[in-house]
């Protein structure tokens, strides 16, 4: 059996589209020319690689297996550029990063000035809550993960590089703002969480349910901003992430309250499966960002 790299390629984009039509248009050949590429690949390997149900393609167990050669031979090749561009004394390649919801009101900003040091590197930026993130990571689709509650299952490296402090924010006018308070004041109020399993609710959860603290969680959001909003709408106070709220959470019409023993602590990891080869581009990212912690943390901590 002699499969080529083009036909390989083919192959992972046709199963990539679940459609040839769509297919061979992404890859600018005409829909014949493409199905006769996959006929002649599937005499090749002998054994059926996908059929058509309805208007969608689905693989076959042969074809999911050579799906994944064809992932491993792509990936393997990209490690082989980055690599000689490595020892060329080059930072060139592209990088594939995934982050939680909240990492997108920093992230950006630092692969800004990552690709100003590396003006050759193309980057791919993924924002999903962390449920998503997860699913990512055991697909092994991205080079590196940005989350603050890295998971137990699948089994993975994780660097601290960033604290994370989580706040209780109040409408700016609420009559709390500038008193001194105590966790068992902000039981007295009604409370905006995040959405089940996100990091921010596992920190929050966790932290209060160490001190015997429950609070009147009345309403569940599953964005920041819409936490933010809804807070300055008086609708009720919440814990997020000090990083979500800008270098003024005044002009969101919120303010950060002044309670002992808050913030609770967390921290954000880069995340990647246990056992993966991290290309240069990605170490250099991650030498990258543990020299730029520090200013940014400050940034935060003045803010």
């Amino acid at each position: 059996m002699r499969l080529t790299l083009h036909q390989l390629r083919l192959f992972a984009a046709v199963a990539q589209e679940g459609s040839i039509s769509r297919a061979a248009e992404r890859l600018c050949l005409t829909q014949p020319t493409l199905s006769a590429q996959l006929r002649q690949l599937t005499d090749q390997v002998g054994l059926p690689l996908y059929e058509v149900i309805g208007r969608r393609l689905h693989l076959t167990e042969a074809g999911e297996v050579l799906l994944a050669s064809a992932d491993e031979v792509a990936g393997t090749l990209e490690r082989l550029e980055e690599e000689i561009a490595a020892r060329r004394g080059l930072t060139q390649g592209r990088l594939k990063l995934a982050v939680v919801s909240t990492a997108e009101y920093f992230m950006p900003r630092l692969l800004g000035e990552f690709r100003q040091r590396h003006p050759r590197v193309e980057v791919a930026l993924a924002v999903q809550n962390r449920a998503a993130l997860i699913e990512r990571l055991k697909d092994n689709a991205d080079d590196l993960y940005v989350m603050s509650s890295p998971p137990e299952q699948p089994p993975v490296r994780r660097q601290p590089f960033l604290a994370n402090p989580l706040v209780a924010l109040a409408p700016r006018a609420h009559p709390w703002v500038g008193r001194r308070l105590t966790l068992a004041d902000l039981a007295e109020e009604e409370f905006i969480q995040r959405e089940a399993g996100s990091g921010t609710r596992l920190a929050v959860d966790s932290f209060l349910a160490e001190r015997g603290v429950r609070l009147d969680a009345r309403l569940e959001l599953g964005s920041n901003e819409a936490i933010k909003q809804a807070v300055a709408g008086r609708l009720g106070l919440a814990i997020l992430s000090r990083h979500a709220l800008g270098p003024r959470p005044d002009e969101s019409g919120v303010a950060v309250l002044d309670v002992a023993e808050l913030p609770i602590p967390s921290r954000w990891h880069v995340v990647y499966p246990e056992g993966k080869q991290l290309s240069p581009l990605a170490r250099a990212f991650l030498d990258f960002l543990n020299e730029r912690a520090p200013e940014l943390a400050r940034s935060v901590e003045a803010a």
